[in-house]
């Protein structure tokens, strides 16, 4: 008997040995089929892996720029509102966020060395890693969600009109994960279109939504800012289809299945060690918001609501160069995988060249038009008197914002995380948060002395990763 149930289990093997080198062949062969990202004109495969993600990056956080204005028909106190909800709702998916850019970096180095199936199984580990953390996350959010508030010394106008979306965006925390990390799954594999069609199907789908739910227009119930998180749940969730329908029906170079599908722990801990730098980095940006809200809110509601309306134009555009970075990381990490280190780093200098077009371009829109800008969201005189200095602000900043934007993601997608965590917490805990408190009261700049701490804090994070990119010492890590 145990000698018939020894060849049983030798004979499962070996099928499953001749499965997988018939899915390692038919990898390679899509691989070559498709294109070969780690070959031919370097600037050319940067920009086709980068405009969707860029496309994609802006998308991702239209949502909240658009309920930003839904809010601002609701008056200033619900922007206020929103935007600390918002602020506390990116520090919650920041935790997560870490997972994605290692699973990245993995599946990047897999593609590179022809290993498909690895690919795939480095996949189905984040997944199940991200959706059990989001699913914690959110619950434990959703306990804490006044509490979180009023910690920041708000007024209860503003807490009132910030709980109920905060509640409904956290639970909504597992949508945004599974749509997202199966993003980064496609992307690492040199297929950014997929996404972006699932997150402009997201969009729409939110576009949509958010008025019905908002005001109560035809049949639906009137919910107010909770509306606006709701719309954002299920288009999360119409964008997560598809990206899933493509990784399971083998419409990408990765064909995820649940065959034969089993926890690796091995493999969870080596994403939770190259991703918890990665996530430490976001969560120290996204504190350091939160913080900044707290110092603030005692220049009023208005200068709050100004404050709001910066960060959400400072994620609109480091997103978009964001997703430029995301595009640099994998062909970084492709060709680290097939063994071209040179080839990688001419990648960053060419994302770094590419961004320098972009900021010119953002910068000047913001100086020239910063009271057309704020009134997108709100025209209440006190808000666009202090609103036009926060923006004019918020553009100069941006000039280092976006080349360190893209080599700390360029860093991270890569597989290098610690340096960007390292960075991050030298530039904002030494730097910007000092200044913060410093600026506005001993040298009497006021409420505009905590816009100028954060270019400071940009500045010196840009020096740091110049220096540090020279040095070459992120192209010899190792990620699998």
């Amino acid at each position: 008997m145990q000698d018939w149930r020894l060849a049983e289990e030798q004979s499962k093997q070996l099928t499953l040995q001749k499965e997988d080198a018939a899915q390692r062949v038919a990898g390679r062969q899509a691989l070559y089929r498709g294109r070969d990202l780690t070959s031919g004109s370097i600037s050319r495969n940067l920009w086709f892996l980068a405009w969707p993600q860029m496309a994609e990056s802006v998308l991702n956080i239209a949502d909240q720029v658009l309920d930003l204005v839904w809010a601002g028909r609701l008056g200033a106190h619900a922007i206020a509102g929103l935007g600390v909800a918002q602020s506390y709702v990116a520090l919650v998916m920041t935790g997560r966020m870490g997972f994605d850019t290692a699973s990245r970096a993995m599946i990047s180095r897999a593609v590179g060395a022809r290993d498909i199936p690895f690919a795939n199984h480095i996949a189905l580990q984040g997944f199940t890693l991200s959706s059990f953390f989001s699913i914690v996350i959110a619950a434990i959010g959703v306990l804490l969600t006044e509490w979180l508030l009023r910690l920041l010394g708000l007024s209860d106008a503003v807490v009132s009109q910030g709980a109920a979306y905060m509640r409904v965006q956290l639970v909504g925390q597992v949508t945004i994960a599974f749509r997202m990390m199966s993003s980064a799954a496609l992307q690492a594999s040199g297929d950014a279109v997929t996404p972006l069609k699932a997150t402009t199907l997201t969009r729409i789908v939110h576009v949509v939504l958010s008025p019905f739910l908002i005001f109560g227009w035809w049949l639906f119930p009137e919910l107010g800012l909770a509306g606006a998180a709701w719309a954002t749940v299920l288009a999360q969730l119409a964008g997560a289809t598809w990206n899933f329908h493509a990784l399971f029906t083998g419409k990408s170079l990765l064909r995820l299945s649940l065959r034969g599908y089993r926890l690796d722990f091995r493999l969870l801990w080596r994403i939770i060690r190259i991703g918890t730098p990665a996530s430490v980095t976001t969560a120290e940006r996204t504190v350091a918001q939160v913080i900044l809200i707290g110092l603030v809110a005692p220049f009023g509601d208005f200068a709050l609501a100004a404050y709001s309306i910066t960060r959400r134009l400072e994620m609109f555009t480091t997103m978009g160069i964001m997703g430029l970075g995301q595009a640099s990381g994998i062909l970084a990490g492709q060709n680290l995988g097939a063994g071209k280190p040179e080839r990688a780093k001419a990648t960053a200098w060419w994302a770094l060249a590419y961004v320098m077009i972009i900021n010119v371009v953002l910068c000047g829109v913001l100086l020239a038009f910063p009271s057309f800008v704020v009134s997108i969201f709100n025209t209440e005189p006190e808000l666009l008197a202090v609103g036009v200095t926060w923006v004019r602000l918020q553009a100069l900043s941006s000039i280092a914002m976006g080349p360190g934007a893209v080599l700390m993601t360029t860093f991270n997608t890569a597989g290098d995380t610690v340096v960007p965590m390292l960075v991050t917490l030298v530039s904002i805990w030494g730097v910007e948060l000092p200044f913060a408190f410093a600026l506005p009261h001993v040298w009497g700049l006021g409420q505009y002395g905590i816009a100028w701490a954060v270019a400071i804090a940009m500045v010196v994070r840009l020096v740091i990763y110049g220096v540090y990119f020279r040095r070459g010492s992120w192209l010899r890590k190792k990620v699998i």
